[in-house]
């Protein structure tokens, strides 16, 4: 499978507990579900309770772990090296987030991380909402010191009511910005990631500014940010959303995102501005993550085999 991006990407589950409301990766849930369906591996009645009513419920409610990770992961290691992408990086948690809930049982993140531990000249980066990221501080030392390790935080904004509303069961802000500070004072390369600014709702200047204080004071190495994504597959969950709580948008999202996934080309520049200014007044590198993990090469995602059984 391609990621349509210029890295190799790990997801150790598919599904993710958290189940915000925005999140991109439910069309590849549902993408897995089916396959599998078609496979033979999932009879028919389960392919409503797997992939939701309506294609996407299941997202957060039904967890895939994947069997045999360890063996694959060897064999997909060496295939990484020989390739001609050997230099591209390694990202964890793109369709998932690797420290989900499930992350506490199964251990298939710590699992991976010690794996790349055992690597010299990687770039890695992970992304996570989760404090969990914090437990295996050691192996991320380890890993840091042979190899590049970007850690990213996400977080959208301060504003609890708001991450309550688009995030209901992910950690609180306000845990997510001590989990950066423990990462950074134990050595690791860790920031935010502003991942999706949502128009009209958390771009504005003063909840910008806030989060990157309050990135600086949680001694963030980095901040990046970028605009929401409304592929079709997410539309479904998320535009009743602003039907609820931001009726006044919810007109603009959809001309907005007509015909489009991503957002607007004036919208993407006048963010990227905007963003830039903050990075500068509170001295972080100008960057984001489009100059980390390019969209010039189709790098391949590592594919791995499922357990049949969700955990959820």
């Amino acid at each position: 499978e391609q990621t349509g991006m210029d890295f190799w990407s790990i997801n150790p589950y598919v599904g993710c507990e958290f189940g915000c409301t925005y999140c991109y990766a439910r069309f590849a849930h549902r993408y897995v579900v089916e396959r599998a369906h078609d496979a033979g591996r999932l009879a028919g009645n389960q392919l409503v309770e797997y992939r939701g009513a309506h294609g996407w419920e299941a997202f957060e409610q039904r967890i895939f772990v994947k069997t045999g990770l360890q063996t694959a992961l060897r064999a997909d290691l060496q295939r990484f090296h020989r390739s001609a992408e050997r230099a591209a990086p390694i990202v964890i948690g793109t369709a998932t987030d690797p420290y989900q809930p499930a992350e506490r049982r199964f251990r298939l993140t710590r699992l991976v991380l010690e794996e790349l531990a055992k690597c010299e000249g990687l770039s890695i980066g992970i992304i996570t909402k989760s404090t969990l990221v914090t437990r295996d501080i050691d192996v991320l030392q380890r890993i840091q010191q042979r190899n590049d390790l970007e850690v990213h935080v996400s977080l959208i904004s301060l504003d609890t009511g708001l991450v309550r509303i688009l995030e209901a069961r992910s950690p609180m802000p306000a845990v997510r910005l001590r989990a950066v500070t423990r990462l950074v004072e134990a050595g690791v390369n860790a920031g935010l990631i502003v991942a999706p600014v949502l128009p009209g709702i958390s771009d504005d200047v003063e909840r910008l500014d806030a989060l990157f204080a309050a990135a600086r004071n949680a001694q963030a190495r980095f901040v990046t940010a970028s605009p929401l994504r409304l592929y079709p597959g997410i539309r479904d969950r998320f535009l009743p959303v602003l039907d609820e709580h931001f009726p006044h948008l919810a007109q603009r999202y959809r001309r907005a995102y007509a015909g489009r996934g991503a957002a607007p080309r004036a919208y993407a520049q006048a963010l990227t501005r905007r963003v830039t200014k903050l990075q500068a007044k509170y001295g972080f590198e100008r960057r984001d993550m489009r100059a980390r993990y390019r969209k010039d090469l189709q790098a391949p995602q590592w594919e791995l085999d499922l357990d049949a059984k969700a955990t959820g």
